[in-house]
């Protein structure tokens, strides 16, 4: 058996996301975007929830598409709310469509990506925690993003909402040092 980080348990969904997925650095816009919009629906449910209805999401959010998202109108709002395989919350959903319009402001003005990015200097922080429970829930990093998204317009974007998202997208390696992935996603040893 593979060591794997234990958080993700034996269920194959939870089983491929942590091995294909979590800490995968990711630098494109629109997957920022999606990732930290579900991130912000997961706030009080568990991530296997959210994983589980990530394809009805993506349906429903036009492939988050952040132009078409943004276009939303009330009714279409309301739409929203009738979908049985997404969170139906209206504040969740209302957050998603500001969002996707401040996602636009930051995409033109220096990119979404590397606005995010510039919170661990544009490369993965490579954290070597030995057992789950050394893994903070939050950062200084997670903190200042959370602050400069909320001082945006982003709501739904705590610290530890943040971190998590750090952690999905690769802007931190959380893998444990005892798992597989660890290793994948750090860069190679100089020699010496």
């Amino acid at each position: 058996m593979t060591d794997r980080c234990p958080w993700c348990g034996t269920d194959p969904l939870y089983v491929d996301y942590h091995d294909t997925e979590w800490g995968v650095p990711e630098r494109d816009p629109r997957a920022l975007w999606e990732k930290l919009v579900l991130d912000g629906f997961q706030a009080g449910l568990s991530w296997i929830t959210i994983l589980r209805k990530r394809d009805a999401f993506r349906e429903e959010f036009d492939g988050f598409d952040p132009e078409r998202v943004a276009r939303w109108d009330d009714a279409r709002i309301d739409r929203a709310l009738q979908n049985p395989g997404i969170i139906r919350h209206r504040g969740k959903i209302e957050s998603a469509v500001k969002g996707a319009r401040l996602f636009q402001e930051i995409e033109s003005q220096q990119g979404f990506s590397p606005f995010l990015w510039d919170f661990v200097g544009g490369q993965p922080i490579q954290n070597r925690f030995a057992s789950a429970a050394e893994v903070p829930t939050a950062t200084a990093e997670s903190t200042a993003m959370s602050k400069a998204l909320k001082k945006r317009g982003f709501t739904f974007c705590g610290p530890v909402i943040t971190y998590a998202f750090m952690q999905a997208t690769g802007m931190v390696n959380d893998h444990l040092v005892t798992c597989h992935r660890h290793a994948q996603l750090s860069p190679p040893q100089a020699a010496g």
